[in-house]
């Protein structure tokens, strides 16, 4: 999978680079603002504990 992204990408190796950190950290904060919200809401993860 990684090598296919990597193949799909435009350019020389130094720009493939900065192109995969920057979808890399774009992921990251997909997730960090939408995806681990939402399953906190819907799952009830807090982290307390339920007595």
């Amino acid at each position: 999978m990684y090598g296919l992204i990597w193949r799909r990408l435009p350019g020389p190796v130094w720009l493939r680079l900065i192109e995969a950190l920057v979808l890399a950290a774009l992921v990251v904060l997909g997730l960090f603002e939408f995806v681990f919200p939402w399953a906190n809401e819907t799952f009830h993860l807090s982290g307390e504990a339920t007595v």
